[in-house]
């Protein structure tokens, strides 16, 4: 039997939990026409929340409705693929009438003759040009554009930023256009400070985290059920508990669970604590190591100082084993806080917001550590 979870980043698993409410408030705002708020969302969170599977359900709820839809990527050259590739292209198709022919062969004697496309000749225009045209021509069918833009960062703010134009002056139009987009926090965060980016500070924004364990239980049991397994309520429980609520560990403790014996019909309480064994070794390379490495080295520093603490840290206690005063702590808590790695815990305390992030930098606080310098 195949293994149904699917622990790969951007892919969508067999039963999304937790997140039903946003995905509706994104259909929504399609329906609700120009003006709604939702029409500009983004999805924002640690690794491992899921940002990219909403903008999956996102696209889902633009196409269910007849919408087209571009997935793009904040990489370079955003905009000139936008320009170069996907309007072209999507103009193309729905111009009316979308290409003209020309005769291209012929025969003697009656044989069958041959046409081809005659490219349009008209000169390109830019990407306000286009977005134009094609929602205007979408808007007549009753339908809309959707842009997706997955990792947004300030590196890539010049494309961001003629593009927020563009959106902006859309919205203005009462355009059919939405546009949805996700990235790291801290990447969200330098974003939104932009003066140029202005359209993405009215975005409704949705900080993405842990979903609760009895949903986490529910997407354990019923991929494992609907492939024609079984598995326990406590063996539920157990695995679920292991995940903390991350989504990509649901799929990455069920992928492995599954796995320990999928020849046998019935999920046993062993394969559970194996599978949880198994993940726990691959989280670290998957999750926290990517996690960690946007990371500043006086960051990770604090961080190895909070991992001496079994529960939530004292900032004080943090400040002491750095050998700094309290203002200099607090200047890296913000930024640890921002980035959706330690989360308060308490007046004066700080813990991790990711499962297994503790141990890991017990296992690795040699190489993590820097002298620190007081300030």
């Amino acid at each position: 039997m195949r293994n149904p979870f699917r622990p790969s980043f951007g892919v969508t698993p067999p039963l999304l939990v937790g997140r039903g409410d946003l995905v509706e408030d994104f259909g929504a705002s399609l329906d609700d026409g120009p003006g709604a708020p939702g029409r500009a969302t983004l999805y924002t969170g640690a690794r491992g929340v899921g940002k990219t599977v909403m903008l999956n359900q996102a696209e889902e709820q633009a196409r269910r409705r007849g919408w087209l839809v571009i997935s793009e990527t904040a990489t370079p050259g955003l905009v000139d693929r936008l320009t170069r590739e996907h309007l072209p292209l999507l103009l193309h198709e729905h111009r009316d009438p979308p290409a003209r022919r020309r005769l291209s062969g012929g025969s003697v004697a009656g044989v069958s003759v041959s046409w081809t496309d005659v490219a349009d000749d008209r000169p390109e225009d830019g990407l306000r040009r286009q977005l134009e045209e094609l929602t205007g021509i979408l808007a007549d069918h009753g339908t809309g554009l959707l842009i997706s833009v997955d990792e947004m960062h300030r590196r890539r703010s010049g494309d961001l930023r003629e593009l927020g134009a563009v959106v902006q002056h859309a919205f203005r139009e009462e355009r059919e256009l939405a546009f949805v987009g996700a990235g790291l926090p801290a990447a969200v965060s330098d974003l939104l400070s932009d003066d140029v980016v202005t359209f993405l500070r009215r975005a409704d924004r949705h900080v993405l985290g842990p979903v609760s364990l009895d949903d986490v239980a529910e997407a354990i049991r019923v991929p494992v059920e609907e492939s024609g397994r079984s598995i326990g309520d406590e063996q539920c429980r157990t695995a679920a508990a292991a995940t903390g609520g991350y989504p990509f560990l649901i799929q990455l403790v069920g992928h492995n669970v599954w796995r320990r014996h999928p020849d046998r019909e019935h999920i046993t309480a062993e394969d559970v604590a194996d599978g949880v064994a198994a993940a726990r070794r691959r989280i670290g390379s998957l999750v926290l190591e990517p996690s960690l490495a946007d990371l500043s080295q006086i960051d990770r520093s604090f961080l190895v100082a909070m991992a001496v603490d079994d529960g939530p840290s004292r900032i004080g206690d943090v400040a002491r084993r750095l050998g700094v005063n309290g203002t200099y702590a607090s200047q890296y808590r913000l930024r640890l806080i921002n980035a959706e790695l330690v989360e308060p815990a308490g007046y004066g305390r700080l813990d991790f917001t990711m499962p297994y992030l503790r141990e890991y930098l017990r296992e690795h606080a040699a190489s993590m550590v820097v002298p620190p310098r007081e300030r």
